[in-house]
């Protein structure tokens, strides 16, 4: 999603890696379907307001949170900002090219760029990568990208101001877990680890009906 907020200072870029595989090709084709308690559309601005228990699909991309504005540019491009309800954290998961894993993560606020190919996480960054059901690398921050063109992904750490009570120096950490051939079958899951699909517990449905948009594949 086009950057529809201010411009961040979150830090240095202190990593850029390399991934061996990129997120599905094919998911940036595809249409956005999205459920929402409430939608407001405003036809002159081409932008989408979701509220209230956003679930948003895209081929293999599901993405969550408290609410979501869509904008869609004169070629059909769509941009997107996902975000939490206060001291929760909003939810992507895609899966990755060719192989049995996926890309998941959590952050206060979630962008997706349909243009560029790009997600970005901000505020608690959360990353990992599970091979099947186990996770294989891990990485936390203030703001991560993770840029599918290039298979690339960077994370900043945060400013001192931006420092968390369980990251007071404000450092990126990650765990990075040693590849292995493709033939070699998936690592049994960690305990406690979450299986690949599956998304942070949801609050109770909401007794009133939602809403469900289907917005068309962004075109070329």
């Amino acid at each position: 999603m086009k950057n529809t907020l201010a411009c961040l200072s979150l830090g240095f870029l202190v990593a850029a890696v390399a991934l061996p595989a990129g997120a599905e090709k094919a998911d940036r084709n595809k249409p956005m379907n999205v459920e929402a308690d409430t939608l407001r559309y405003d036809d002159l601005q081409q932008t989408s307001v979701f509220t209230g228990k956003v679930v948003v699909t895209k081929g293999t991309i599901v993405i969550r949170g408290a609410r979501m504005v869509v904008k869609q540019d004169p070629e059909g491009y769509q941009f997107g900002t996902v975000t939490a309800e206060p001291g929760k954290q909003a939810f992507f998961r895609q899966k990755r090219d060719g192989v049995d894993e996926y890309i998941e993560g959590e952050a206060e606020t979630i962008e997706y760029d349909g243009r560029a190919d790009r997600i970005r996480f901000i505020g608690r960054a959360e990353m990992r990568r599970l091979r099947g059901t186990a996770i294989s690398d891990e990485t936390s921050g203030a703001l991560i990208t993770y840029d599918n063109s290039n298979d690339q992904f960077s994370v900043d750490g945060a400013v001192a101001a931006g420092a968390t009570p369980s990251n007071p120096g404000g450092r990126v950490r990650a765990t990075l877990a040693p590849r292995v051939p493709a033939s070699a079958p998936a690592a049994p899951s960690a305990p406690g680890a979450r299986a690949a699909g599956a998304s942070p517990p949801q609050p109770a449905a909401s007794p009133r009906p939602r809403s469900s948009t289907t917005l068309p594949a962004e075109s070329r």
